[in-house]
């Protein structure tokens, strides 16, 4: 996008924001405090690119916790301390957030100098905007031009050090915007890698997740391995580098996992040309936050136990990773805890990277017309709500997998076992959870005389099973089955 471009959106930009309520009260505040109020960072870069800023980033001179309060109650909004040592806080009205902050320098431009990257170095004077006089744009690094040419440079490499959640940031920045970054600011980011673990866990997950969100995370999480960001975030994956894999690979397992997550991105992008009746599943599965960046963690972390189960079998280039999933669960949780996810990310993530062998195992006897309805429906029921993102990843995984004893039909067949198993959850698993219970608990204890115990369950599910291939539509044939069971 040229510069003269990039000027004439944030002209717009300026007209549509100079009628904004919020806006105009916080210029009068302001004012009346002789405060200067300047918009900046974020807001300015995503308006030079056209975009809407619904999320409002401003720098104010002096009396910014005062101003932020007046504005909260002059708008019947909320005021939010965000930090009283650096002198920043939000606003939160309707729809609307203002995060307001004292400059961190003497002058605007000593605060922008002191941000991270030049294109987020830029300020606009809200009361120019709100007076509809020229735009003024403090420009003092050169970003707007930076950002013309798509470069993410840095403004300086002690800011970098500062903050070393910048260093993150940068590759943030390069996936959802796919920004280049610099060689120079390359090269200050390998320096300060090792600073990156001073950086609390719940500040990377959220950097994390909306880098993993973005549709082309991949390719950026290959740099982030070349700057040696990648191990710093994830040393779990070190080991991953060198173990060689069986002749369905021709990959590494390092290598392997990142490919993976790159063709998880394929898939994610175009469903409709890997899966059939699935695919809108799929579309609406990815779309709910933050499940894209979860199958994504999970494709990076899905074959991560294997160097720690890798045996050698007779023939010297085959090894075998059995119960490789186990392993990776501990690994996985480990990250969690460190990086601060939810309990419903990591149930998520565990069951993709607990299951994600399950459609592979099954495919030999469904490709031979020999997989029993029971065996396709303990499937089905153990992924349950997470069916789409775990055939994603199956799927994922089979395309980065081009070693020479992988079967030519693989995807093909792997495609058909997922529109069998969405079938059986819509015709069979779900009709069959509407229906009442042909046989409960109570019954085993008054009808067949049975103390509670680890038992129930194993009939239960027998008998649920049994439902399943059609051996068992009474409640007296769930009865008599419960009775040849005991």
């Amino acid at each position: 996008m040229s510069l003269a471009d990039l000027m004439d959106n944030l002209l717009k930009g300026a007209s549509r924001l100079a009628s904004r309520r919020a806006l105009k009260v916080l210029g009068e505040l302001a004012g009346a405090r002789r405060a200067q109020v300047y918009l900046v960072g974020g807001t300015v870069r995503e308006l030079a690119l056209g975009r809407s800023a619904p999320d409002l980033d401003l720098a104010v001179s002096a009396q910014t916790l005062d101003l932020a309060r007046d504005l909260a109650a002059a708008l019947g909004g909320t005021f939010v301390l965000l930090d009283e040592k650096e002198r920043t806080a939000r606003v939160v009205w309707g729809e609307e957030i203002l995060d307001l902050a004292e400059f961190r320098a003497p002058t605007l431009e000593g605060d922008l100098w002191g941000r991270d990257f030049t294109l987020n170095a830029l300020a606009l004077d809200l009361e120019a905007i709100l007076q509809g006089q020229s735009l003024i744009l403090t420009d003092p690094g050169g970003g707007l031009a930076d950002l013309s040419r798509g470069w993410l440079k840095m403004v300086a490499p002690d800011n970098l050090k500062d903050d070393p959640l910048r260093l993150l940031r940068a590759y943030r920045f390069a996936a959802t915007h796919g920004f280049t970054i610099t060689p120079e600011t390359t090269a200050a980011i390998r320096q300060y890698v090792p600073e990156f673990s001073q950086v609390a866990g719940e500040r990377v997950h959220q950097e994390l997740f909306i880098l993993l969100g973005a549709p082309r995370a991949g390719p950026v999480l290959k740099e982030m391995d070349q700057a040696g960001l990648l191990l710093q975030i994830f040393p779990e994956l070190a080991d991953l580098k060198g173990v060689d894999q069986n002749g369905f690979h021709h990959l590494d397992v390092f290598s392997h996992s990142l490919e993976t997550v790159c063709h998880l991105e394929e898939v994610l992008a175009a469903p409709q040309k890997f899966f059939k009746q699935l695919a809108p599943e799929v579309a609406r599965y990815a779309a709910g936050r933050p499940k894209a960046a979860l199958m994504k963690l999970a494709a990076l972390f899905h074959d991560v136990g294997k160097p720690q189960v890798r045996e050698r079998r007779i023939n010297p280039e085959r090894y075998t990773f059995y119960y490789h999933e186990r392993v990776g669960l501990e690994l996985f949780e480990g990250l969690a805890v460190r990086l601060r996810f939810s309990q419903a990310e990591v149930k998520t993530v565990t069951t993709l990277i607990s299951l994600h062998m399950r459609p592979f195992l099954l495919m030999p006897a469904f490709r031979q017309g020999e997989l029993s309805l029971r065996a396709l429906g303990r499937l089905v029921r153990a992924a349950r709500a997470e069916l789409p993102g775990l055939f994603v990843l199956a799927m994922a995984d089979s395309l980065a997998g081009q070693g020479p004893q992988k079967p030519a039909d693989s995807e093909a067949v792997l495609s058909d076992l997922a529109e069998t198993a969405y079938r059986f959850l819509k015709e069979r698993l779900e009709p069959q959870e509407r229906l009442p219970k042909l046989l409960t608990g109570h019954d085993l204890v008054k009808v067949l005389g049975l103390e509670p115990g680890p038992k129930f369950k194993r009939l239960l599910t027998a008998v649920q099973e049994a439902q399943w291939e059609g051996l068992v539509n009474t409640r007296q044939e769930a009865l008599d089955l419960a009775r040849r069971l005991l």
